[in-house]
């Protein structure tokens, strides 16, 4: 498939005929672009844990995806029995990974249609998880959209960004949320210098954030993790942007592993650091930072895996968290769909959450 097309393609998607989940092989890219139909449990629930599909919004869509297919494979129409065999299989795609919150958000999103529609036939319910894992996937298109237009508020054409990760259209359906801004103002006619970290041990800003950033047309430049400090000291970044997991109702905030040290040069620097964070990501029942789990992934991702021979000695040590933890002090805003969270965030994420219930009321 032809590389450029990449922003063509939705990153999660349904194919109603083939009932199965659809998905761009992250892992793969950026040489081969693969599209990946998987229709059984084990499979959608590896892809999400050997980071086939990626990013908290993409997880979550694709975790309401897998789970409807899990629905429709259930064979009883005893209500009891339907819901004990569904929470099984929700269970079981929620121990993919610990951090994200929007994977055990959507799928108790999921779970609440089920326990709602308990006087109904089976398979009404069925119709209904379906129409609600296609609302929760187009839900993800408007709410990035909309965060991405509140970030392109905060810069201006010709700035410097720089971004940690991928929080873009891969981590998503579509637009991103700490590219959004990126996207949207490219389709504006305005121009941007993005500058990737390369984000070991996984590099997605290089495989992914790079790849994406390059298919837009968008001027890129990759650098070394340890790199951020002198880029910023050279003067060529504006503002930061990276997406999160999970954010405390404190404003803490945990993204891939490495941002709260971005979080910190960007305070040393006086550059402002912004979270780009869909409200599904917003734990209010976590108070801090310290509370959030963090995955750690597997040595050989460190010692072996984009190497063709390993490179650390046998018998080594290795401390391989996925996340770490933004304390709320280093965060200039937090942009969500409902607008633009400031300190203190104990009141503004309030705020926000308010706004977003006025609007579900509407």
């Amino acid at each position: 498939m032809d590389s450029k097309n990449i922003l063509h393609i939705d990153t999660v998607a349904l194919n109603e005929e083939a009932n199965a989940l659809v998905i761009i092989d992250q892992t793969k890219l950026p040489g081969t672009v693969e599209i990946l139909e998987l229709t059984k449990q084990d499979d959608i629930r590896e892809a999400i844990y050997l980071l086939k599909v990626r990013g908290a919004p993409a997880i979550g869509v694709a975790a309401a995806i897998g789970v409807y297919l899990a629905a429709r494979d259930i064979k009883t129409q005893e209500y009891d029995v339907f819901l004990k065999e569904f929470q099984a299989a929700k269970e079981y795609l929620a121990s993919a990974r610990p951090t994200a919150v929007n994977l055990f958000w959507a799928l108790n999103r999921m779970e609440q249609v089920v326990l709602d529609n308990k006087d109904k036939p089976v398979s009404r319910i069925v119709q209904l998880l379906h129409d609600e894992a296609v609302e929760i996937r187009e839900e993800d298109i408007r709410v990035c959209k909309s965060i991405g237009e509140y970030g392109l508020s905060l810069i201006k054409d010709g700035d410097g960004i720089l971004t940690h990760c991928n929080a873009g259209q891969l981590a998503t359906v579509r637009y991103g949320t700490a590219l959004a801004p990126i996207h949207l103002g490219r389709e504006k006619g305005m121009n941007f210098k993005v500058f990737t970290d390369e984000t070991r041990p996984l590099l997605q800003g290089m495989r992914l954030s790079a790849f994406e950033m390059v298919s837009a047309g968008v001027d890129t430049t990759v650098i070394c993790d340890n790199m951020a400090s002198q880029v910023m000291k050279n003067g060529w970044v504006q503002a930061i942007f990276v997406g999160c997991d999970r954010v405390a109702a404190n404003g803490d905030a945990a993204n891939k592993i490495g941002t709260s040290g971005v979080a910190i040069l960007a305070k040393h620097y006086g550059i402002p650091f912004y979270v780009c964070a869909p409200t599904s990501t917003i734990d209010m029942d976590i108070h801090e930072g310290k509370d959030i789990p963090i995955e750690e992934r597997p040595a050989h991702e460190v010692t072996e895996m984009w190497f063709k021979e390993r490179m650390a000695p046998q018998g080594v040590n290795v401390y391989s968290p996925a996340f770490d933890v933004s304390e709320n002090e280093l965060i200039t805003a937090i942009i969500t769909e409902y607008g633009i969270a400031r300190a203190p965030y104990t009141e503004s994420l309030k705020e926000i959450f308010a706004k977003k219930e006025q609007a579900r009321k509407k």
